[in-house]
């Protein structure tokens, strides 16, 4: 991903993780069944899985699809916007930083509702180095050059270099420190190593009598662990799939996607450097990401196409979605020119193809109930390309005749439990103790993170039909515990997954 300087640094606001404390029934394998309920004549009988119809994949939802360098965009939808930063604006010395620049940043995207991708640079050609002042003072050495009209401006370091080293060592694990877990981050790509960070140094790489400025395997490997040591729960990415590291947990950005991203006869593209590292299942726990080809942003979704760039080049967009898995990619044409008329549906359908997408199925939702505990079920398949990665919990939400929440609790059901193509049942119980007589919506959404964030919206014709940012499950008369005797049972799980009984109080509620 390579952008001119007014991109290099951008601007923030804290954004604390919504906070809705709950315990919740875990997952059980999908299927059909039926749950104990009660009536107002005191029996006990069953409440039916009600379907759920289907629809499109919604415009936009968070951490996938289309995203553009950071800022304030209204030509194309859009959850998560990228920066670059040196490292250099923020290490001062060898143990000391000043995170400014980067909070500023991730608050100011944050107060737009999008989380942030990023990666730190030592050398960005046409940008002045990256490289913290103390080590340039303290002698390490350099190597000028004018490829990519950089033209002396940028120098890249000696990575093997001992004080280097060091710092990298430094600053990866203070950034983990500080960032990992943080509801504004989305992804952070390892980079630090070769041109922009995308570890390469071409054409000085030893070929061709050329020199090579890459740093040994063994620094490589050793940066890779400084990230995989300092980051447990933000999802990372670097460019190059390797036998280094692909038993990493670590997933991977192609900044070349639809021009060299397929398999092919060359042997280098990004999905024969997959196969090569035994990695084409990275996907499976790990988030793919990249850039679409900018020479291709403009044209590819056109009805004329894209010339073909170079020998081995395919143009083929759903092709290399497919092979990847990937979830985002960057496409600032998106954003900063827009797509015609004509072009945007296409532009659109491929942003929405990228990673995951959660359709409900079926409900458990019962018609009448006493002010008592009481079941409620919700299966839902993936049918998007790519698993989703964070453990996001489901919301649960009874509004009234007015759209006014009268209780909401937090579950224990992960979407990320939802491989691309399979599909969970989850179980639980609600305790409506309190409820005032009356019917009552109940509505669901996967829930952000980060305060103010998108939450995930279903592939569904219900979501957003009774409130924005919500899916329309069905309703419940809640019946005055004065007009009959009630005896609630609680819910029960589906074979298989973490299925079972949901014990009374299994959430909280607020």
């Amino acid at each position: 991903m390579r952008r001119t300087a007014r991109n290099t640094i951008v601007g923030v606001a804290a954004a604390a993780a919504l906070a809705i404390p709950a315990l919740f029934a875990a997952p059980a394998t999908a299927g059909t069944s039926t749950a104990a309920t009660t009536h107002r004549s005191g029996s006990t009988g069953t409440a039916s899985w009600t379907s759920l119809a289907a629809a499109g994949e919604p415009d936009v939802n968070p951490l996938k699809g289309f995203i553009p360098f950071a800022g304030s965009y209204t030509a194309f939808p859009y959850s998560m916007e990228w920066a670059y930063f040196p490292v250099n604006a923020v290490m001062t010395g060898p143990d000391t930083f000043d995170w400014s620049a980067l909070d500023t940043a991730l608050n100011a995207i944050a107060a737009r509702g999008h989380q942030t991708a990023f990666r730190f640079y030592l050398d960005y050609p046409g940008q002045p180095s990256g490289v913290p002042q103390y080590l340039l003072d303290g002698g390490l050495a350099t190597h000028s050059y004018d490829d990519y009209d950089n033209n002396g401006v940028s120098v890249s370091p000696d990575y093997d270099d001992p004080n280097l080293r060091t710092a990298i060592d430094h600053f990866v694990a203070a950034l983990g420190q500080r960032y990992d877990g943080d509801a504004r981050v989305g992804f952070v790509q390892a980079g630090l190593i070769g041109f922009w960070g995308e570890w390469h140094t071409y054409p000085y790489n030893g070929d061709g009598g050329q020199p090579n400025w890459m740093p040994s395997d063994a620094t490589q490997l050793e940066v890779l662990t400084d990230f995989t040591d300092a980051f447990h729960t933000t999802k990372l990415m670097v460019r190059n799939p390797t036998t280094m590291n692909a038993s990493l947990p670590i997933g991977y950005h192609d900044d070349s996607f639809a021009l060299e991203t397929k398999t092919s006869s060359l042997g280098w593209h990004f999905m024969d450097n997959m196969v090569a590292a035994g990695a084409t299942d990275t996907w499976k726990t790990e988030p793919i990401g990249g850039e679409l080809r900018p020479e291709l942003q403009p044209c590819l979704f056109s009805a004329a196409g894209c010339p073909v760039l170079e020998d081995g080049g395919d143009n083929d967009f759903a092709g290399s979605a497919d092979q990847t898995h990937a979830s985002w990619l960057m496409d600032h044409y998106a954003f900063e020119t827009g797509y015609s008329a004509a072009d945007k549906p296409a532009a659109l359908a491929a942003s929405t193809s990228l990673g995951y997408s959660f359709r409900a199925t079926q409900a458990l939702v019962p018609s009448s109930t006493a002010p008592t505990t009481v079941s409620v079920g919700l299966s839902v398949a993936n049918v998007g390309r790519a698993p989703f990665y964070y453990d996001w919990p489901i919301t649960l939400s009874y509004l009234n005749a007015s759209g006014a929440a009268v209780k909401t609790v937090t579950t224990s059901w992960h979407v990320s439990d939802i491989g691309s193509g399979a599909s969970t049942q989850f179980t639980g119980s609600v305790d409506l103790t309190g409820v005032a007589p009356g019917t009552y919506t109940l509505v669901a959404q996967v829930t952000n993170s980060l305060a103010g964030g998108l939450p995930i919206r279903f592939a569904n014709a219900a979501q957003d039909a009774t409130k924005a940012g919500w899916l329309t499950l069905g309703t419940t008369t809640v019946h005055s515990a004065s007009t009959a005797s009630w005896h609630g049972q609680g819910g029960h799980g589906g074979p298989g997954g973490h299925g079972g009984q949901c014990p009374r109080g299994g959430l909280r509620a607020v």
